[in-house]
């Protein structure tokens, strides 16, 4: 993936600045969204290390097999390639090119065989996680990196609209997972990231892994899915229902979505992420249903479908404008149902932009 639209050169000079105030004398990118977020090059996970050496002066270098070379694409001023051979000692290759920095810091998806061999051809620099830093970086979207995130959102959200007119008993989770997925990419999502089915009580499993189950009149079918447009992420969940729900199940679902309704409404400039959480969490609970809420109300989302900020208790960072995260409350009851409500917003000035615009009430379906 190469993104023209973004000004890299900016992004790394952002990341210099940010290593200054960290007191780090290198940056060190691998495998990982942190790698395309600041040069704009999505690196293939293998054995064979792409390392992005970025100092906080001087010019930055992406190393990288001689044979993927070409798929990097052309950044002028913003970084040279140093191709390396089969062999060639790349961690050797990259211990050169970096010096010897007092510290260095390395992106949270490095393989722990790369640290490790660069650490033993450093031995003087002092190592440490670099999660910190590009949280500062990359937390705040810019305005294309909500204009992806909306398209992505939008897309989505046609499939939604076309399950509507898709009938549900008769097929298995595995077998409703595969035209999510297909439907995903034809309206516009560059892969299908995931498709979710969980119908019944597997429901109640939050992350089911769809199956062989047959879906049948009566299930409660829990259906999260997304994919990214041009590399940015979507992720929503709709609550579909095989004929009409029981009426256990319709009641649960009305806390449900009061409780979303109350978490969008929550989140605002200046609020702490956690207050989101509790939002949502005091409906559900006061309604009865609090045990059966047992994950956060959100995470974030740009190049990665889970990152920052969490939207958890604990976590009282206030929101800022360009922070782009999930609302997506959970009612499980193991044995019986699940349910979800997903949306992605990202928060402006006046309060939560919903990115997601399907219909939110149950979906009842054939």
């Amino acid at each position: 993936m190469t993104q023209t639209q973004f000004d890299f050169a900016g992004r790394v000079a952002r990341a210099r600045s940010a290593m200054e105030a960290h007191d780090a004398d290198v940056l060190l990118l691998s495998f990982g969204a942190d790698l395309p977020y600041v040069i704009g090059y999505d690196s293939m996970d293998t054995e064979r290390i792409t390392l992005l050496i970025l100092p906080v002066a001087g010019e930055a270098t992406l190393l990288i097999p001689r044979f993927e070379a070409p798929r990097v694409g052309l950044h002028p001023g913003v970084f040279t390639v140093l191709p390396w051979d089969e062999t060639d000692d790349p961690m050797a290759m990259a211990a050169d090119v970096a010096g010897s920095p007092a510290s260095a810091l390395v992106g949270d998806r490095m393989r722990s065989s790369f640290l490790l061999g660069l650490q033993e051809r450093m031995p003087g620099t002092a190592f440490s996680v670099a999660t910190g830093l590009m949280k500062e970086l990359r937390i705040r979207k810019d305005p294309g990196e909500i204009t992806l995130l909306r398209a992505a959102a939008e897309a989505v959200d046609r499939v939604v609209v076309r399950l509507d007119a898709t009938r549900f008993s008769g097929l298995t989770e595995t077998e409703l997972s595969r035209v999510v997925g297909a439907m995903t990419i034809e309206e516009g999502c560059d892969v299908a990231a995931f498709a979710i089915i969980a119908s019944g009580p597997n429901g109640a499993s939050p992350h089911h892994h769809p199956g062989e189950r047959l879906i049948e009149r009566g299930d409660m079918v829990v259906v999260d899915f997304g994919g990214p447009v041009g590399g940015y992420q979507s992720d929503t969940t709709r609550t579909f229902c095989v004929g009409d729900p029981d009426p256990r199940a319709a009641e649960a679902f009305t806390v449900l979505h009061e409780a979303h309704q109350a978490a969008v409404a929550a989140a605002a400039p200046g609020v702490a992420a956690e207050s989101v959480d509790r939002a949502a969490r005091r409906v559900i609970t006061e309604a009865g249903w609090g045990e059966y809420f047992i994950h956060r109300t959100g995470h974030g989302i740009g190049l990665e479908v889970h990152e920052h900020p969490y939207i958890v208790e604990g976590n009282s960072e206030p929101l800022d404008v360009g922070m782009a995260f999930s609302i997506e409350p959970g009612i499980y009851v193991p044995g019986e149902f699940g349910m979800r409500i997903e949306d992605i917003v990202v928060v402006t000035a006046e309060g939560a932009d919903r990115l997601n615009r399907s219909e939110r009430n149950l979906h009842v379906v054939e």
